[in-house]
């Protein structure tokens, strides 16, 4: 590619996304790509990961109806009053009109909890902790970009019901623990922000959010997590019989990650010559490259043939015996971000050796005979300077203003995450707004820390202000 994506974010990131086979965006259905296989097997197995982890914490996989009656969708005010205006409805079956009109899912809760409602009766039957992996639909009418912004979100979404308002605030912070762990194999840095009240999830006692800082200095929210209390479980009559009997309604959560996940992981590792991919998600982890000359193909893949077996059933190998020159083939997978490269001539192999090297341009020489011992100190290593990369970035992206001034200057210039103080009045927040120096994301979990309002100067809390996907 031989683009920096510094400086130039939004271009490197349409053609990365092309010439890497990530999305096609030609579909004639605005905000609905087309996945290409390198692009989808990367989410397939991003997700795959996700639901291991969720796998492990008692959540179980299911699958339900795309479709939502309106007369269900409707049930719950608060929710739908969040989400009229992105709505896509199914209206007529054939040429007929259909008697009521069917909403294609914005997110599952109006489609779940009728469901829960019939599934958990008693106290016995809790908590429900279920998931899937699918697509959600909204009217998009924002500029679209693929991964970030669309009409058709391919994510995972977990719903759970509980007993008590106790049991499901404990959940959230379970929620919030995989989510960690799955961003931080991607080696993805974050901040953990409860929303404001203005912007939490519709029908939400709260919500959390997980938000990171792309290359342009704008952040990205890749995750989030709603303790719903039971306004869902009124809503739809999920009620369950206590020990004693007594009629009590469920307290619920939510929380789902879509393909954001990738394209914070694009973004936020890949460089001028095209992807970074983290190990676990990389459609091919090791790439074998066999050098050639002259008229020694046979030799050097007698040598080389064996250690490639021997690791594709560990790991996803693949062997580039094509007629490319070397050069060629290292740029290609390189484009691709495959993690791993083991490259060798007969020179090598005649001593028992090949070149281990990684995505960030480390070469290490290493013996066939311990090659299956380095291949997990090379993925930590990778993993380490990858982390340590974007962290190094993420940090120079956060900032402290004590002024509009000083907020203003710092975003023009910066952008990032820059913590100020509000009050927690709308006023002052929709005064912030006028000032288009950003949108407040909310509080910093862990982070109570006092700050006077940088619009009115009373007495109130730190937040983080950013300029946001």
């Amino acid at each position: 590619m031989e683009m920096s994506k510094i400086g130039n974010f939004s271009e490197w990131y349409q053609t990365v996304l092309f010439d890497a086979g990530i999305v096609d965006i030609r579909y004639p259905v605005k905000g609905m790509p087309v996945y290409m296989p390198w692009g989808f097997q990367s989410l397939d197995y991003m997700f795959s990961f996700l639901e291991k982890l969720l796998d492990e914490t008692g959540h179980q996989k299911m699958l339900f109806p795309v479709a939502i009656p309106e007369s269900t969708f409707s049930k719950e005010t608060e929710h739908i009053k969040g989400f009229e205006d992105e709505v896509l409805w199914i209206t007529h079956g054939g040429l007929a009109p259909l008697e009521e009109r069917l909403v294609l899912r914005p997110t599952s809760e109006t489609a779940m909890y009728p469901m829960f409602a019939l599934w958990a009766r008693s106290h016995a039957d809790l908590p429900i902790k279920i998931y899937q992996t699918t697509s959600v639909y909204r009217h998009e009418t924002k500029a679209t970009r693929p991964l970030i912004r669309g009409r058709e979100v391919y994510w995972n979404e977990a719903h759970t019901s509980h007993a008590t308002l106790d049991e499901a605030a404990q959940n959230v912070e379970e929620a919030i623990k995989i989510y960690s762990e799955f961003y931080k194999a991607l080696c993805i840095p974050f901040v953990v922000i409860k929303r404001p009240e203005f912007d939490k999830f519709a029908g939400a006692l709260y919500t959390y959010a997980f938000d990171t800082v792309m290359p342009d200095g704008r952040t990205l929210q890749i995750a989030t997590a709603h303790n719903l209390g039971d306004n869902f479980a009124k809503a739809y009559d999920v009620k369950y019989s206590t020990e004693t009997g007594e009629q009590r309604y469920a307290c619920q959560t939510s929380y789902g990650i879509s393909m954001r996940g990738l394209a914070a992981v694009i973004s936020i590792h890949g460089d001028e010559k095209g992807l970074k991919l983290p190990f676990e998600i990389a459609p091919v982890q090791i790439v074998f490259v066999p050098i050639y000359s002259k008229d020694n193909n046979a030799a050097v893949d007698a040598v080389l043939r064996p250690v490639y077996e021997s690791l594709r059933t560990l790991y996803r190998c693949r062997y580039d015996d094509s007629r490319k020159r070397p050069g060629e083939k290292y740029y290609f997978w390189e484009l691709k971000g495959v993690p791993l490269r083991i490259e060798a001539g007969m020179r090598d192999l005649s001593e028992g050796k090949v070149t281990l090297v990684d995505r960030n341009g480390t070469k290490k020489q290493v013996a066939i005979a311990g090659i299956a011992d380095e291949i997990p100190r090379a993925v930590d290593a990778y993993h380490k300077k990858l982390y340590a990369d974007a962290k190094a970035f993420f940090d120079r992206h956060q900032f402290t203003a004590n002024t509009v001034k000083e907020l203003r200057e710092m975003m023009d210039e910066y952008r990032g995450m820059i913590r100020i103080g509000w009050c927690g009045s709308m006023e002052c927040a929709e005064e912030l707004d006028k000032l288009e120096v950003g949108k407040i994301l909310g509080y910093e979990k862990g982070n109570a820390k006092k700050r006077k309002c940088i619009i009115c100067g009373r007495d109130g809390d730190e937040v983080i202000i950013s300029k946001s996907y």
